[in-house]
């Protein structure tokens, strides 16, 4: 293998374990949210009071209730971040070498204002940049690739999650589809997921990179910090980590909850499709079905919800993300990728 084929092997196997990690660790700690949101979605009642005093009046009690599902989120959830961290970083990648036109521009010394700073080329991130249109193309793609992979887990987590369902376990769960609903009923609802996973990712790539740009400029790193960390013998070109971080998870939750809004209404009909597929057999016809019997209100269920998940998960998944590649990046930088340990 060549040294070439080993570097790049190395890099893709990095992105894939933050990604994994970042993942799972934004799962776990925000189920509870995740499964009011099914909930809310489920009945039509619009209520997150009922919600919750359904789950107060189950046999397991409210705590446990409200980690019901964990594992099969976390799996979805953690592979999933994994599978997209690492197809949306290979995209980049090749898009920025081979396809010009998708590349972002050189890199200017004048900040978005105008003003000239020692630190303006100083960014929170070490991805790769493309435009504009390489974000938002690059963002889809992988983001509508790792869904179809990880779309039999998504059915059996909302499922899971569900007060519909009595399945006691995953494999339980799994048997029951297979035998009503044959193979298909493991991607149930995901041409919803599709239309409201691809536009949301790709939105959320393009506001997350402009966002961090824009923060990096107007929160420029004063120049003695950077001669401080010069001295403490780290590079003083890049920005420093607890800055990096801030302007990750500021611009990560920007970009989630704006998206989320923009998206919520494919999210409430994938989540009809997916738990009642007999009744809601398809996204036009459940569009139809749920605005007429229920009205528009129908399509925001679970925003606020959904929008305080994604705003936290997506935060945190790109933040711990960008800040395990930032390190390893250095450590490339210093050792070489074959050294570095995973």
């Amino acid at each position: 293998m060549s040294d070439g084929s080993r570097k790049s092997g190395t890099k893709s196997t990095f992105h894939f374990v933050a990604g994994l990690g970042s993942g799972v660790l934004s799962a776990i700690l925000l189920q509870p949210i995740d499964l009011l949101k099914t909930r809310v979605q489920q009945s039509g009642k619009h209520s997150l009071r009922a919600a919750l005093a359904e789950l107060r009046s189950s046999q397991q009690g409210l705590l446990p209730s409200l980690w019901r599902g964990t594992l099969p989120s976390a799996l979805r959830t953690g592979f999933g971040s994994a599978i997209y961290f690492t197809t949306l970083n290979t995209i980049r990648e090749n898009a920025a070498r081979h396809l010009p036109s998708l590349a972002a521009a050189a890199p200017t010394i004048a900040a978005a204002s105008g003003i000239v700073t020692p630190n303006a080329n100083q960014t929170s991130s070490s991805l790769p940049k493309l435009s504009n249109t390489g974000n938002l193309l690059a963002g889809a793609v992988a983001r509508s690739f790792a869904g179809f992979i990880l779309m039999p887990l998504t059915v059996l987590k909302v499922r899971y999650e569900s007060s519909f369902y009595k399945y006691t376990s995953l494999a339980g769960a799994a048997r029951d589809i297979a035998r009503t609903e044959g193979a298909r009923g493991f991607f149930a609802g995901f041409g919803a997921t599709a239309i409201r996973d691809a536009p949301y990712a790709g939105l959320y790539v393009l506001f997350y990179e402009k966002s961090k740009q824009h923060l990096s400029n107007l929160f420029p790193q004063p120049p003695q910090l950077s001669t401080t960390l010069e001295a403490a013998g780290q590079d003083g070109g890049r920005m420093s980590q607890s800055r990096a971080a801030s302007i990750n998870f500021a611009s990560g939750v920007f970009s989630a909850i704006i998206c989320s809004i923009i998206s919520n209404p494919f999210d409430a009909v994938k989540t009809r499709i997916q738990l009642q597929p007999k009744k809601y057999r398809n996204m036009v016809q459940a569009s139809r079905k749920m605005l007429a019997e229920e009205g528009v209100r129908s399509m925001m269920d679970g925003l606020a919800l959904r929008m305080s998940r994604k705003a936290m998960s997506s935060a945190l998944a790109w933040t711990v993300y960008e800040e395990l590649i930032r390190r390893a990046e250095g450590a490339w930088t210093k050792r070489g990728p074959e050294e570095v340990q995973l």
